[in-house]
């Protein structure tokens, strides 16, 4: 992290800890995870916290949007680029609240949860990933 003392981390922070989870994903799937772009945002945009009826936008810390892979073929490719959103501020609000974790440990938490979306894991294979970077 290279936020200064008495500073919070910056979204070019959040962005060095979700690519530094990337890099310890297993040789076989670093491929696969690099077609999914991640875009660090302060918050979700009232539009999707209206389409998700989350009232309160620190409910959300992470969000896929695109195609789950086990929903794609080869006739018929998705043509929407997949995304992982990662919303800064309710990821600092929950590191801050918890105080059990390093903010890398929930960073990792989100982008694993949100690339088990568009993998289509289950949340056993999400705890066994997770596990297996320790």
């Amino acid at each position: 992290m290279s936020a200064l003392p008495g500073t919070a981390p910056s979204a070019e922070d959040i962005l060095d800890a979700a690519e530094a989870c990337l890099g310890r994903l297993p040789e076989h799937m670093q491929a696969a995870a690099s077609a999914v772009r991640i875009i660090v945002e302060d918050f979700a945009e009232d539009e999707i916290l209206d389409e998700m009826h989350i009232d309160d936008p620190l409910d959300l810390s992470g969000l896929y949007s695109g195609v789950p892979l086990i929903h794609e073929s080869v006739t018929h490719p998705s043509t929407q680029a997949p995304l992982v959103f990662l919303y800064r501020m309710p990821i600092l609000f929950e590191w801050a609240a918890r105080g059990d974790v390093t903010l890398e440990e929930l960073v990792a938490h989100v982008v694993i949860h949100e690339y088990g979306h568009h993998f289509g894991w289950s949340d056993e294979e999400m705890h066994r990933i997770l596990d297996g970077m320790d």
